[in-house]
């Protein structure tokens, strides 16, 4: 039988895995996480067994899940600029067709679970293997309007988008070289 996730780091009850593929076990883990995102985006932003196949099975997708005690308490999932053709936004980016951008599409953590290093230490974990088995130079995402202000490293705001789809707000996109 082949691992649904290869752990990537473990301390103690909190450990941070690959997830090779998403399977039904793990879908109300992740949709109970996802559900942090509604009291900001709306109910659209909670996870269903359709878009966690869509967004975490995709053959180039690298998703990274934290557990504590055994509990799906975050998830990242990033993705190769270049997967993201179908998005006119993408095909316009600088580093579109270089294949050194990761595009991170969710990065969501349980709010009792936020401020204690958890989700410093899983994106720490998600760079490191998202260059090391890439091999990229870049990591952009959207973000809320003025999340990426605490992001560390090299960070720079690309552009801004009112009404990120369809959710009221103003994102800005990101870019973090990677050192």
């Amino acid at each position: 039988m082949n691992p649904s996730s290869t752990i990537i780091a473990s301390s103690g009850v909190f450990q941070i895995e690959y997830l090779i593929e998403a399977l039904e076990k793990d879908f109300d883990g992740l949709i109970s996480v996802s559900k942090a995102l509604k009291k900001i985006y709306g109910a659209r932003s909670i996870l269903t067994k359709n878009t966690i196949t869509k967004y975490f099975n995709h053959p180039e997708s690298l998703p990274f899940i934290a557990r504590y005690r055994d509990e799906i308490i975050a998830y990242i999932i990033g993705i190769p600029l270049e997967a993201l053709a179908q998005e006119p936004w993408a095909r316009t980016e600088q580093n579109f067709g270089k294949n050194n951008t990761i595009y991170t599409y969710a990065f969501v953590i349980k709010e009792e679970f936020r401020k204690n290093g958890y989700a410093k230490m899983l994106k720490k974990v998600f760079l490191s293997k998202a260059e090391k088995i890439t091999h990229i130079n870049y990591v952009t995402g959207h973000v809320a309007k003025g999340i990426s202000v605490n992001f560390t490293g090299n960070i720079k705001i690309i552009n801004h988008v009112e009404n990120w789809q369809g959710t009221g707000k103003s994102f800005e996109y990101y870019r973090r070289i990677l050192d």
